[in-house]
């Protein structure tokens, strides 16, 4: 337990943390816009 409580209290961790959090919601954000761009794609050609 007292790993934990460094850990949570640690804002190197909590800067890691957000930064991952950040860059995963970016990667999402593009996955989504081309899947979505691309299905628009094939759809308008026919």
């Amino acid at each position: 337990m007292n790993l934990l409580s460094m850990l949570a209290n640690d804002p190197v961790v909590m800067f890691s943390l957000g930064g991952m959090a950040i860059s995963i919601a970016i990667c999402a954000f593009y996955v989504y816009y081309f899947i979505k761009n691309i299905q628009d794609d094939t759809t308008e050609g026919k």
